[in-house]
């Protein structure tokens, strides 16, 4: 292992926090962690965001936007904190960070010679980055992942595709509402006059980097650039009939958007050093490398090399790829991970909530588990089909729907819990089907209910193939082991991921499981009927459904 500094920095600005992960990588361990809430915390929550929804409030239904001077001083507070909590800053060999994926912002002409006076000697001394950069933003505020009020602008950029299928060949997914390139469009539909003085359009992932190395035009990373509908999924460049698309009839055409987009990097390339304000003000070595950064799903994926399976308030079926797949079915979305690998993403809405509302549902509190829990083993797997939407799903799209029982119609705890869970879990793995193929690979897993073995063994048959369950995923321990690898080329992910976040040993599938599950007319078969009952089948129009189904 090279000599000198040995940490690396993970930071993952999310949609509610700026969160830090610091690793020694080289003795294999996390020395330090800490997260500073944008709604809690007094030094960042002055900046008008509704603290329920952590975003300002909404000009028009489906608006989500958050102040950019927000992600400004949760910088400054949190290097500030990691000075006082004894953080040997000089030790930090690299940065790498995580930002909430799609999130973006708009700088403005100023924004260049703002950003670069970060670099020069006796920056440290002056304003705070909130002040120091004001007027660095054309349009005032990010639109973050939230944004839904882009239905027409996602329709452009299909169209100028050639389709569908076109689209989801060429980008990697069908033309989701939120992604970076539809809401453009909207935002240069809506307000012109802040598009035409806009620069530099850069992801939130792509300007921290900007900001620590005092450059305004470090490069998106083509794992994030995955999640614009811009970009050429398989050649990693930027798709000119997407930008064309997203382009027409703005300010300036398509030359315009091209030149404010910055190019395109591998998300662990180290794009400089970190500039004097850091420097002098933080007390970081001046050689620290900075990585151009990725979002928070590709660096959560980096901690596995193989498929990963997130059982969170949304479920996460993350599967690792060749690069050439995509699902044609539309139902997830192809990227790349912080290091560069390709993998595909669903993301079921409809996750781990819905089971707490179904203990709450049968006059349990919601965190009330062991005796919900107790429920799966006094029961073989495949046995109760319970079906629930609570929200409007994107996993397949369906509309959201109240409970549906299958077979039986009074609420019974004893038959709704293991029936919601199979439920959750098989649809996640039916409709992952077009992209997931067989692997007799190990599955990793994670999120809070993991913890439960019943669980773990229903996951495993599902899949049919071991399941090994890893701690908490977090997008800034992957953005620090990122940026270990990318700073330094010597640290292997792998050995490094498996000393951060240990695994338990394999489950296998017991073979009378799989056969309830996967044998002819078997549960999963029984789960796809009953569902699609419900939903009407994906692509087509979705019906509400009330009530019982009896078989």
């Amino acid at each position: 292992m090279k000599s000198g500094p040995t940490l690396s920095l993970g930071l993952d600005s999310s949609t509610q926090s700026l969160s830090a992960v610091v690793v020694d990588f080289a003795r294999g361990e996390i020395v330090y962690e800490k997260s500073l809430d944008y709604a809690r915390d007094p030094r960042l929550n002055r900046y008008g965001i509704d603290f329920a929804t952590y975003v300002v409030p909404p000009r028009q239904p489906g608006e989500a936007d958050q102040p950019p001077a927000m992600y400004l001083a949760s910088l400054d507070a949190l290097f500030s904190d990691m000075n006082g909590d004894g953080v040997d800053m000089s030790g930090i060999a690299v940065i790498n960070d995580s930002g909430q994926q799609h999130g973006h912002l708009y700088l403005s002409a100023r924004a260049g010679a703002l950003i670069a006076g970060l670099k020069a000697k006796g920056a440290g001394a002056g304003p705070a980055l909130a002040a120091r950069l004001e007027g660095c933003f054309s349009y005032g505020t990010a639109p973050i992942w939230k944004t839904s009020n882009t239905a027409s602008q996602a329709d452009d950029l299909r169209r100028g595709a050639g389709g569908r299928g076109a689209m989801i060949r060429l980008s990697g997914s069908d033309s989701p509402l939120r992604f970076t390139g539809a809401v453009i469009r909207r935002v240069g539909r809506q307000f012109p006059d802040e598009y035409r003085a806009t620069e530099t359009i850069q992801l939130i992932s792509s300007f921290i980097p900007g900001l620590l190395t005092g450059n305004p035009r470090v490069p998106w990373d083509f794992g994030n650039g995955c999640g614009s509908s811009l970009m050429d999924y398989r050649s990693r460049e930027w798709a000119p009939a997407l930008i064309r698309a997203a382009a027409e009839g703005l300010p300036g055409g398509t030359g315009a958007l091209e030149k404010k987009l910055p190019g395109l990097a591998r998300p662990d390339e180290v794009v400089g050093t970190i500039a004097a304000y850091f420097v002098e003000r933080y007390g970081f070595d001046p050689a620290c490398r900075v990585c151009a950064g990725s979002g928070d799903n590709p660096q959560s994926k980096v901690l596995v090399g193989g498929d990963l399976l997130s059982l969170g308030t949304s479920f996460v079926n993350m599967v690792s790829t060749d690069g050439e797949c995509v699902d044609e079915e539309g139902f997830a979305n192809a990227m790349y991970d912080g290091l560069g690998r390709p993998f595909m993403f669903g993301c079921r809405t409809n996750g781990s909530l819905v089971w707490d509302r179904v203990r709450e549902l049968n006059g349990l509190p919601r965190d009330e588990y062991r005796r919900s829990d107790a429920t799966l083993a006094h029961d073989p797997p495949g046995t109760h089909l319970f079906l629930w939407q609570p929200d409007a799903e994107s996993f397949p799209v369906s509309s959201a729907f109240d409970p549906v029982r299958i077979g039986y119609d009074e609420p019974s705890l004893a038959r709704d819990y293991p029936g919601a869970i199979e439920s959750g879990l098989g649809v996640v793995y039916l409709y992952s089907r077009g992209f997931s193929g067989d692997s007799d690979e190990p599955m990793y897993l994670t999120g809070g209910v993991a913890r439960v073995p019943e669980i773990v063994r229903r996951v495993a048959a599902i899949w049919r193939r071991p399941v090994i369950t890893i701690g908490s995923v977090g997008a800034a321990l992957g953005a620090a082991v990122a940026g270990a690898v990318g700073g330094e080329r010597s640290v292997d992910a792998e050995t490094l991921s498996a000393s951060v976040l240990p695994r338990t040993e394999a489950v296998d599938p017991r073979p009378g499981d799989v056969a309830a599950y996967h044998g002819s007319g078997g549960y999963l078969a029984r789960l796809k009927r009953e569902y699609e009952a419900v939903i009407g089948r994906p692509g087509e129009a979705t019906t509400q459904h009330r009530g019982n189904r009896s078989s």
